[in-house]
């Protein structure tokens, strides 16, 4: 056995004990792999001084590990979506089989320590080697690459993106550059942005699991299966989404926030909220398209009754007091919100707004985006308004009694607040408020209108006439008067326009709610939600299911949405 001296990795000082290799042969191999950043099996190969098959020969037999030929194994059936791309690359290796919690990889060098750490580390699984050729497998790490390239240049072969143009802001630590700056993955990438935008969809899912990768897009308030690209590139693809939206690539342990930009054309650019999770099988990002053209579509397109928006109108035009959006998650409250600023929006009026974080870029509104680590919360930007000279503020949410005793006192003070509060219904929005500690005389002088309101799905033009007995009818809610014969409902039918759903788009549904002295006196008296719903009622106020019937008897939507979306 020769002896051995110098920094050797333990097959290579294997080769030079067993007179395989001239021990300064085994020198300026390693420092070349090293240079070149392969691994020494490679160099050692491309150096003609021993063949792959006689190295994975000489591996198996010297450290008992198990010998496989690549060519004998299935390449279909092998569980690639165990290993991510960038390992396979890197340290040439691939998932053979799983058994258990027992991870079968081959490899041209079982003594590649670094490897089998990451493998352990990323997989949380007891890695074994076996060796296999090292050409074999350079062969096969290729095709699988290849594939997946292949298969994004495909789904982006007829589509033109040399116009669209993705930013985010200044750029976070430096990803490395195949991954972020591969063409096909950046060219996949804004087309299943674009295509989202053209479809309408409210947001994109892009969600790791242990077998597959899913893309899925949220349109009208339902998320459907849209792209399953291959598992082997989720890595580049999360890499290129959080490089451009400024969130820092290495850090894959908690949930991020970013923002980027899709530029569409010189007059037209969607936002794009970013938000990533850190889940069992790598990291789930979400992406909420936030398209500024929703706040000038007008208020007349968002589903308001004509005395509903005569109700709305009046109650912004006024110079000051307080206007309350409530409703739930995705029910729309931003838009309104929006819609009413950008009829505010006028050269001589100064806006400020109090967002968490701010979703639409209104140019000519001052928008503030809250930072609760830095200190910066709603009150503290309501305070900071008051000295700024504003006509008008919006907050984003009224979420504790400082906030909600602050944009009070500036309702109180000569100025129009706007904002929202998350409430089932319009009546018992007082009552959260008087849960809050705001006094009930503060309330009654402040609040000028409130606003319910959801978001239900407009019925395609396919839709077909629906045989609903009058009794269903009638328990839904409508009246007696009501079933006169000179209209009928409509249920959805499906066709290639609305995906088979029977649904395209949305509408919203409201309960507009003006404070009127009467209700003031309630409030005063330490009335209760019950009260108040029985005043506005009684002063012709239509609540969440009598605004959504009026719907149904246009034939905008279905029985069915109405009752899902008003079930409290």
């Amino acid at each position: 056995m020769v002896a051995v001296a110098g920094n050797f990795s333990p097959l290579a000082r294997a080769l030079v004990q067993q007179g395989r290799l001239a021990q300064p042969d085994a020198l300026a191999i390693q420092a070349e792999a090293a240079r070149a950043g392969v691994g020494f099996v490679q160099q050692l190969v491309s150096s003609s001084k021993l063949s792959s098959r006689e190295v994975a020969q000489f591996a198996a037999q010297a450290f008992g590990y198990p010998l496989l030929d690549l060519g004998a194994v299935d390449v279909e059936q092998l569980p690639v979506n165990l290993i991510d791309a960038k390992t396979i690359a890197s340290h040439r290796v691939i998932a053979l089989a799983k058994r258990g919690n027992r991870l079968f990889v081959g490899m041209s060098d079982p003594t590649n320590e670094a490897a089998m750490q990451e493998l352990k580390f990323a997989t949380g699984m007891v890695t074994e080697p076996v060796v296999v050729d090292d050409e074999r497998l350079g062969a096969l790490v290729s095709k699988l690459a290849a594939s997946a390239s292949r298969a994004l240049e495909t789904a982006t072969a007829d589509v033109d993106l040399s116009s669209i143009e993705l930013t985010g802001g200044e750029a976070q630590p430096e990803a490395p550059t195949e991954e972020i700056d591969d063409a096909p993955v950046v060219r996949y990438v804004h087309k299943i942005i674009l295509d989202a935008i053209s479809s309408g969809a409210s947001d994109i899912h892009f969600e790791p699991y242990e077998k597959f990768y899913r893309i899925r897009y949220r349109q009208d308030g339902v998320l459907y299966d849209i792209a399953q690209p291959p598992l082997a590139i989720k890595d580049k693809i999360t890499s290129r989404i959080k490089v451009v939206s400024r969130l820092d690539i290495s850090e894959k342990r908690v949930p991020q926030d970013g923002r980027m930009k899709m530029v569409l054309s010189r007059t037209r650019a969607v936002d794009l909220r970013v938000s990533t999770l850190p889940t069992l099988h790598g990291e789930k990002i979400v992406l909420r398209v936030l398209d500024a053209s929703v706040a000038s579509v007008g208020i007349e397109s968002l589903g308001y009754e004509p005395e509903q928006q005569a109700a709305l109108l009046h109650a912004i035009g006024r110079p000051h007091g307080m206007v309350l959006v409530t409703g739930p998650t995705g029910s729309g409250k931003t838009v309104s919100l929006y819609t009413c600023l950008n009829l505010l929006n006028k050269p001589g009026v100064n806006i400020s707004t109090a967002e968490d974080p701010a979703e639409i870029n209104l140019p000519g509104v001052n928008q503030v985006n809250m930072n609760e680590k830095a200190g910066l919360t709603f009150s503290v930007a309501l305070r900071a308004f008051l000295r700024q000279d504003p006509d008008v503020i919006m907050v984003g949410e009224v979420r504790d009694l400082d906030t909600a005793e602050i944009a009070v006192k500036a309702a109180q003070t000569g100025h129009l607040v706007l904002s929202t509060l998350h409430t089932n219904d319009a009546p018992s929005t007082l009552a959260r408020l008087l849960n809050m500690g705001v006094a009930p005389f503060n309330i009654a002088s402040s609040v000028n209108l409130i606003t319910a309101q959801r978001l239900i799905r407009r019925l395609c033009a396919c839709k077909r006439p629906a045989k609903i007995p009058d009794e269903a009818l009638l328990r839904a809610g409508f009246a007696e008067s009501d079933l006169d014969g000179s209209w009928h409902p409509y249920a959805p039918a499906g066709c290639e326009a609305c995906k088979n759903s029977g649904f395209k788009g949305r509408v919203g549904i409201f309960q507009v709610m003006p404070v009127s002295e009467e209700i003031n006196r309630i409030i005063l008296r330490n009335g209760n939600s019950d009260d108040v719903a029985r005043q506005a009622a009684a002063e012709g106020v239509k609540d969440l299911r009598q605004a959504g019937l009026l719907k149904v008897r246009r034939g905008l939507t279905s029985l069915e949405e109405v009752e899902a979306a008003t079930n409290e």
